[in-house]
């Protein structure tokens, strides 16, 4: 299983997340593949999700924040499953020194997520 963070929307309106895994299985229901890259210490302010997506991250390391001072790492070879495309948002920053090397997988809103929750 590859470890995954899903970013949503909690019903304070608030970004929340939660740490699991996503199952393996094929993603029928995807609506665009598009690859990006930032370069090293990049970082990018106050946030949502323009859409419903799924992060594919190959390289770099990253600290997400939301407003309510959560925190969490995303490593190289994790998935981060952005579900907060309302609310009051996300930051990323950069904390190595790789360039962030991703892949967005959009999806349609009523797509079955892959994503099986870490037990508490």
């Amino acid at each position: 299983m590859i470890k995954a963070i899903k970013l949503y929307t909690g019903e304070d309106n608030h970004s929340h997340f939660i740490t699991g895994t996503v199952a393996e299985g094929l993603l029928h229901e995807a609506a665009t593949v598009r690859f990006q890259e930032s370069p090293p210490h990049s970082f990018y302010d106050w946030h949502n999700a323009p859409t419903e997506q799924y992060v594919i991250s190959l390289t770099g390391t990253l600290e997400f924040e939301t407003r309510t001072g959560e925190k969490f790492i995303l490593n190289p070879g994790e998935v981060l499953i952005a579900l907060d495309t309302t609310g009051t948002a996300h930051k990323w920053r950069m904390i190595d020194d790789d360039p962030w090397r991703r892949v967005y997988v959009a999806f349609d809103k009523d797509a079955p997520i892959n994503f099986v929750p870490d037990k508490a």
